[in-house]
């Protein structure tokens, strides 16, 4: 499924102002409960509730191939942390890209990710 993304630049300015951080050598998670989420809910067709996940990656990174090549590898990353974990809905997730990000491939993103999000209490930790 797809998720649904941020598009406002309010939103991003509350997430990275209000909300609770978690940094990765690679990755910056920013999270913030989404009180929008109920009547997003109510709008959605199957009526379910979801994140909402705002990509950021400054031009400082590189050029807009590789910042866009980031993106895709970010967004690979949240699907396959979202399809084997059992991850919280209605939260707002902002995740920036550092300079690090361009160097990596999703597979090494995910353990990353995963991290953040339990960390932020979106993922219940795994005991192994």
């Amino acid at each position: 499924m797809k998720f649904k993304a941020i598009c406002e630049n309010h939103l991003f300015s509350k997430a990275y102002a209000k909300g609770k951080r978690f940094v990765t050598p690679s990755l910056a998670v920013y999270l913030l409960p989404d009180y929008a989420a109920e009547r997003l809910q109510k709008e959605n067709p199957m009526k379910i509730k979801v994140n909402r996940i705002g990509l950021t990656v400054s031009k400082k990174i590189g050029g807009a191939v590789v910042r866009n090549r980031t993106k895709r590898i970010i967004r690979e990353a949240y699907r396959r942390v979202v399809r084997e974990n059992a991850v919280k809905v209605g939260f707002l997730i902002v995740i920036a890209a550092r300079d690090r990000a361009t160097r990596k491939k999703s597979d090494d993103l995910v353990p990353e990710l995963k991290l953040a999000f339990e960390k932020l209490g979106l993922v219940t930790p795994c005991t192994k």
